[in-house]
Parts: structure tokens; C-alpha cells; sequence
């Protein structure tokens, strides 16, 4: 029998998974994680107001969500004091990505990002058959200049950018953003990643209109809020831009039990209050514990920390290896210079007391 023949773009790529989830790290182990810190989940979890709104949807989840995701967009454009027509709500970042390249990206278009930056983009921009030109990290974040400097030479169609960055936690004030917005070239839309925003100094977020037709926003309740199992976020942008996802998105793709708790946890400023304090205080006890074993923890403006092995890439891929081996989950850049580091998420104290114990460990056995 003849194999069925792939479309040309997929048939020419390799199988690939941008990130190997922990579940398969724990069954290729035989055992489970005692700390899961590799995935900048917020292991704080979300709002029990979320939780209760979710449990409460779940007996209607035989009925589909709402198409439109009326009431959390008309919520968000409160919450924001924009207008509803200028929001995309979607499945999380990573969905509305690939929605984004499908939409704005032909085969051959020229597409701007940094070398080892968020790889999900990437794995979207080569699916639809796009181009990646790539910059360097400069002292460990990324590079605005360059990255507009490298779209006006390739004429590229975006420009990808994360403020705050993954996976290093650096950042830029807004007004570096709103300056390399006017170093576009014409027609060039700048995908701004802001999935950890509400980790970040006020002086990071960029005064920029949401109709300015130049940039889109990504933004998540999967970080901040605690709700990354429920695959919710949105985006920011001109109307007209956000309606044309009407020409490609899944319309029933976000869920009526992720569509409520993303509408319960944005009502709960408390809750999220509390998660920023608690996860700044962990961004501390990690650059204790690096401390203690001779690293350096760089600043951040994330819900995780890179740690500065102070060696290479060879030493922080055994180091992330020894700390598997020690039941310690973490994750670590992927590019030199930065894949010097080893990337922890912020957690509860139990799990950084676990952390603390098996570094060392770790650290013995190389």
C-alpha cells in the first residue's frame, strides 16, 4: 500500500517538540518529580475563586464554550480600558502564535527573531514555510536595535520579542520597545510576548496605543494567574488585525471551564497580589541557594531565575541531568553563550528546600 503523502512544508521537516514535557522526563525515569521546577509554572496555583468557577462549569462542560469568549473579552477590555474589538482570546500564547504566522506569514516571508529565544515561535514560523533570520542575546537579553536593524535588511514580516524574556528573565523599560517600534520597516508587525507582565517593573510595560497597527501583545493566565493546565490567554491589538483571526482561529478552541476561571481569576487582584510577593520572595531564595554553591542568580523579571553555572554549556546540560537524577526538575537555555545557566522556576518553600538539598548533590557529582 502507497504511504500517504504529506504536504510539501511538513513532509520537508523533522518531527519535533519544542520542549520535552515533564511527564515524559518522569516515565523515561520511572518515578515522579519531588520538585517540578523546569516549566515556569506557578506552582503558587491559581485563585480559589478560579477553582470554585471551574469546578462549578464542569457539569455543563457537555455544552461547547463560548465562541466569542463574550464575557472575559468584555472583562478584559474593562480591566485594560480598551476597546473589545482590539482583543484575541485564544489558547494560550503558544496557540495564537501559530495563529498569527498562519495569518501573516507565506511561504518565504522573512520573519526576525533571537537566537535562542521562545522556540514555540520558531516551530510555527517553519511549519507555515516562513524564514527565520536570528540575532544574538547581548548581555543576556535581547536585542532590540539588532532585531530591527536585521527585519529592515530582510524586509521581514515580523519581529518577535519577549519583555520579559525566556529563558533568561531579563528585561527592557518600555521605552526601549516604543523606540524599536519606530525602527520597523513599513509594513513589519512586532509579535511583543508579555507572558510574564505581571512579574515585571511598571516601567517595563510600554505606553503603547492598542490600535497602534505595529505591534501585537501576547499576553497569558498561565503564568501569573496559575492557570497554564487550562491553555487561556489573549492578545492586543488593532481591530483589524485581530479580526482577520476570524478568518483562520478554532472557534470553539478555549473551553467554557478555562473561559470562567480566567474570568474569576482576573476579578481576584488579591489573589494575583500575593502570587508577585510570593514569587519575588522565591526569586531571593534562589539567589540564596546560588549563592551557597558558588553560582550567581541573574536579575529577573519572570516567575523563574537563571543561574549563572559559571562554566559551559557542557556543565549546566550534566548539572540539569545530576539534578533529574536527584528527582529535581529544571530546564536550561539552549544557546551559547547563555546555555551557561540553568533555568529554576520560583516555587513554594518545600520545593526550594528540596532544591537546596539536592544542589549540592548535584553539584558532587561532577
Amino acid at each position: 500500500m502507497t504511504p500517504l503523502r504529506f504536504a510539501p512544508i511538513p513532509a520537508a521537516l523533522p518531527a519535533t517538540v519544542p520542549f520535552v514535557g515533564p511527564e515524559t522526563l518522569q516515565r523515561q525515569r520511572g518515578a515522579p518529580f519531588a520538585a517540578r521546577l523546569g516549566a515556569n509554572e506557578n506552582g503558587f496555583g491559581p485563585s480559589p475563586r478560579a477553582v470554585a468557577a471551574m469546578q462549578a462549569e464542569a457539569g455543563r462542560v457537555w455544552q461547547y464554550g463560548d465562541s466569542t469568549s463574550h464575557d472575559l473579552r468584555e472583562a478584559l477590555a474593562r480591566h485594560l480600558d480598551i476597546a473589545p474589538a482590539s482583543i484575541l482570546i485564544g489558547e494560550g500564547i503558544d496557540g495564537m502564535l501559530g495563529l498569527l504566522v498562519r495569518l501573516m506569514i507565506a511561504p518565504g516571508d522573512a520573519v526576525v527573531t533571537s537566537e535562542g529565544a521562545y522556540p514555540t515561535f520558531n516551530y510555527h514560523v517553519a511549519g507555515f514555510g516562513g524564514v527565520l533570520h536570528k540575532v544574538p542575546y547581548r548581555d543576556d537579553a535581547e536585542d532590540p536595535r539588532a532585531l530591527a536593524a536585521r527585519a529592515r535588511a530582510t524586509g521581514a514580516r515580523l519581529v518577535y520579542l519577549a519583555n520579559p524574556d525566556n529563558p533568561m528573565g531579563s528585561w527592557h523599560d518600555g521605552a526601549v520597545i516604543q523606540a524599536m517600534l519606530d525602527d520597523l520597516p513599513q509594513g513589519c508587525l512586532l509579535v511583543l510576548d508579555q507572558a510574564y507582565l505581571e512579574f515585571a517593573p511598571a516601567t517595563a510595560v510600554p505606553g503603547i496605543a492598542a490600535d497602534d497597527p505595529r505591534v501585537i501583545r501576547m499576553r497569558t493566565f498561565s503564568k501569573a494567574y496559575g492557570l497554564a493546565g487550562a491553555r487561556i490567554g489573549y492578545a492586543i491589538g488593532e481591530p483589524g488585525l485581530i479580526a482577520g483571526f476570524e478568518r483562520i482561529r478554532n472557534h470553539f478552541g478555549v473551553n467554557r471551564i478555562a473561559q470562567a476561571g480566567a474570568l474569576a481569576a482576573l476579578a481576584d487582584r488579591d489573589w494575583l497580589t500575593g502570587v508577585v510577593a510570593r514569587v519575588a520572595a522565591a526569586r531571593d531564595r534562589l539567589g540564596a541557594i546560588a549563592r551557597d554553591n558558588g553560582m550567581v542568580a541573574l536579575a529577573s523579571a519572570t516567575n523563574f531565575v537563571a543561574i549563572d553555572t559559571g562554566r559551559d554549556g557542557i556543565f549546566a546540560r550534566g548539572l540539569v541531568a545530576a539534578l533529574e537524577a536527584e528527582g529535581i526538575f529544571v530546564r536550561m537555555p539552549a544557546v551559547a553563550p547563555q546555555d551557561r545557566c540553568i533555568r529554576i522556576s520560583c516555587a513554594p518553600e518545600a520545593d526550594l528546600d528540596r532544591l537546596a538539598e539536592a544542589l549540592p548533590r548535584a553539584l558532587a557529582r561532577l
